[in-house]
């Protein structure tokens, strides 16, 4: 998923001076005392795609709800295109589109319901919805299940309904938390489809991920340990000299810590 065309549908909301779309600087977040989030500066390049991967308890999904305003660092500074996460909530809320590991959809309303559902949360124009209905279901291959409830669908089908709901105020931003964890892997590759599908747009996209053949459809991969970013480098350079950047990412926290525990990475 390299080489983002360098104009598209969100090229034209981009403002001159093309700053990071993110920027993380010395970010700390603690739950009880207990650091969740250390220290981590980091940039994200418009139209790129960054990839976090780590083990369970790295610090992932906390980075990825400060990112998305859902809670305040207790040290440093998040700015979304320009934007001060704190003090620019409300003007970040419509640009970014979260989608957490749990997301909401209603079981007991329909494909095309859900899809209205969020339409009107986030006040798109009617004379829009139409249009960015059909666009996204299709992309997700959903519009000939418009009818079925959400209930009803199978877990890749829940995934990229989630995804066309979160998808349907086109935000310049995109946050997604293990979107396909648990999904088969015909469903991974077409929700991988959509993704590349909104990059080639000039979308800006974060997700974290368990599966590191997913790592390597990103610009970049940020490697997080131990509520550390230990690495943010592109899957080459990550890889280095190993077979797989599987093989690489256990070197590197062997290096950090000393030991691996198997079971606390999903490969």
């Amino acid at each position: 998923m390299h080489g983002c065309a360098s104009s598209g549908v969100l090229m034209a909301a981009f403002p001159e001076n093309y700053l990071p779309m993110v920027e993380v600087k010395n970010v700390t977040m603690r739950f009880n005392n207990v650091e969740a989030v250390k220290d981590i500066s980091l940039n994200v390049t418009r139209g790129d795609v960054l990839g976090l991967v780590g083990s369970d308890g790295a610090g992932k999904s906390t980075l990825l709800r400060l990112i998305a305003t859902m809670i305040k660092p207790v040290q440093g500074e998040i700015y979304i295109n320009g934007l001060n996460v704190i003090a620019d909530k409300q003007k970040i809320k419509n640009i970014i589109g979260y989608m957490p590991q749990r997301f909401g959809l209603y079981q007991d309303l329909t494909v095309e319901e859900n899809m209205d559902f969020f339409m009107d949360i986030f006040d798109v124009p009617r004379k829009e919805r139409k249009k960015r209905k059909e666009k996204y279901l299709g992309f997700s291959n959903l519009l000939p299940f418009t009818d079925r409830l959400a209930g009803n669908l199978s877990g890749g089908m829940k995934q990229k309904l989630g995804l066309a709901c979160v998808l349907v105020h086109e935000p310049l931003l995109l946050i997604l938390d293990e979107p396909t964890n648990g999904v088969d892997p015909v469903s991974r590759h077409e929700f991988w489809e959509i993704l590349g599908s909104m990059q080639k747009e000039g979308m800006t996209i974060i997700v974290s991920t368990a599966y590191l053949d997913e790592g390597e459809r990103c610009d970049r991969v940020g490697l997080m340990h131990s509520s550390i970013l230990l690495d943010m480098e592109s899957p080459d350079v990550i890889r280095g000299s190993f077979k797989t950047l599987e093989e690489a990412i256990i070197e590197r926290i062997k290096e950090v810590d000393g030991e691996l525990a198997n079971d606390t990475f999903h490969f």
